[in-house]
Order: structure tokens, then sequence, then C-alpha cells
């Protein structure tokens, strides 16, 4: 009888700068994505340089040391905002989504910030179900957006003893 192993593929996350050519395919790829279903006015997303000005603290999930997935935490005064959160559809469906705002949302609890909020389109149907299987509660607009009937809104409170 043949011996059928299963091998797993080896997933890390780590930080990486925005402007490392892994992340910008990852970011180019989403941008690509969200054009197709949202005007330019509606998209929200930083560019590789403002990622770098703001100082948004970015990570790569790796699957295998291909690039998988991506995210970034904006901290502000008061909360954390998760930014260019993607998943590459050939990677989509394995919980790396969910690996990324765990850790995400582990990042903030490690800066002191009582919750994360985040924005994303109407149409990111799959985002939106994983957000509100992870605690995420509709809001309104927060920071400097304004209301846009193709915008959602979210926040998740974190205590610091929590863990996702």
């Amino acid at each position: 009888m043949p011996n059928h192993e299963v091998i797993m593929p080896t997933i890390e996350i780590h930080a990486e700068r925005p402007d490392t050519p892994d992340a910008m395919a990852l970011i180019s790829e989403l941008e690509t994505h969200l054009a197709a279903g949202y005007p330019s006015e509606s998209r929200h997303g930083y560019s590789v340089e403002k990622l770098i000005r703001q100082r948004v603290d970015f990570f790569i999930v790796r699957s295998d040391g291909m690039a998988a997935a991506c995210g970034g935490l904006q901290a502000y005064d008061t909360y954390g905002e998760l930014k260019r959160m993607y998943v590459r559809p050939v990677f989509r469906g394995l919980g790396f989504g969910k690996l990324m705002v765990n850790h995400l949302v582990e990042h903030a609890q490690r800066q002191g910030l009582p919750l994360v909020r985040l924005e994303t389109g109407i149409h990111q149907k799959e985002a939106i179900g994983l957000y509100e299987r992870m605690g995420f509660q509709q809001i309104g607009p927060f920071g400097e957006y304004k209301p846009d009937p193709l915008s959602l809104f979210y926040e998740k409170p974190i205590a610091a003893g929590d863990m996702p």
C-alpha cells in the first residue's frame, strides 16, 4: 500500500517594507481588483509611498516563501486602522485573511490600542463576511473618511489581555 504523506506548506508572517517587489506586486494586484468595482473617489487605499510616509506597519503572509497576502496597521492615538488587506486569489479560502487580521489585531494590542477600525467596499463580500465573523461591528465613517455609498466601516474593541 503506498504511503501518502501530506506535506503542509510553511506559513510565515513578517514585517516588510511596502516598497519591496513582493509588497508592490500585492498592492498593485489589489488596486487592479478594486478598480474593476469602484471609481477612484471610492478607493481609499494608500499608495506605496503614502504607506511609508504615514508609517503604516506592513506585513506579508508567505506560503513556502511565496507572497500570498498582505495587510497593514496605521496607529492613531485611540485606534489602529487596518490598511491594504489583500489575499491573492490562488490562496483564498486557506485562512490567510483571518491569519492576517489576527496578526494585525495582536500588533495593535501590543501598541496598547483599544480598538481596530477599517474601511472596505460594499462589493468585497468575502472580506465583509470575514470581518463580521471575526467580531467587527459596522460603524459610520471615522477619521478623515466621508460618507460613501460604496464604503462600509467597521470596528472591533480589543482589550489588552484578549487574544483573537
